[in-house]
């Protein structure tokens, strides 16, 4: 059977940033992830983004989030059935572990309150200064740009999709020459750009 999704008139990827950069407020915003150390999150947060944005908003099944993002229809489902109470209850300290997806219960928690609050597809961006503190800006360009991409991934598939992107201050092709192949998931991927930052 064939689904058809409805029109979504902003940008996927407009979005997921938006929902990406409240999942960082409801955690107390870029200050605390620093002070935390728990930049490991930012990949995974990246992600689950885009599946709530994917799910609800574009309407697309499990099959579907899976083969754009790279990722398994297990996390896709992990992700988008996440149960966000649990999860606010772990962040808030209230209860010492979750058996849910973190960040997909964050970035559900966050989507959310953008709705209820209007302000999902509205353009609003992370504070340029921010978003360079945590390096959060050449995330999303990445993940922005390889959306839809099938992992795992070559070298050759990845420059084609990041040329002429800058990454602190460092052209992606050369970050790229740097990986180990092949690169499994969007997460993964992140994290092997970050460790060559």
């Amino acid at each position: 059977m064939e689904v058809i999704s409805k029109p979504v008139a902003t940008s996927i990827d407009t979005m997921a940033e938006q929902v990406f950069a409240e999942s960082i407020s409801l955690l107390g915003g870029l200050k605390k992830l620093v002070e935390y150390r728990n930049l490991t999150w930012l990949p995974s947060l990246a992600e689950a983004a885009y599946v709530v944005v994917l799910r609800n908003e574009a309407m697309k099944s499990y099959a579907e989030i899976a083969r754009e993002l790279g990722i398994t229809e297990q996390t896709a489902r992990n992700i988008a059935t996440a149960d966000e109470e649990k999860v606010r209850a772990y962040l808030a300290q209230e209860v010492e572990s979750a058996d849910e997806h973190i960040a997909g219960g964050l970035a559900k928690l966050a989507y959310r309150k953008l709705k209820k609050e209007g302000r999902l597809g509205k353009e609003v961006r992370l504070a340029q200064r921010e978003a360079e503190v945590l390096g959060i800006d050449w995330a999303v360009h990445v993940l922005a740009r390889i959306k839809g991409l099938n992992f795992p991934v070559e070298k050759e598939q990845l420059i084609e999709r990041l040329r002429g992107l800058v990454i602190k201050d460092r052209k992606a092709e050369e970050i790229l020459e740097k990986l180990e192949y092949p690169v499994k998931t969007p997460a993964e991927l992140l994290h092997r750009i970050k460790e060559q930052l």
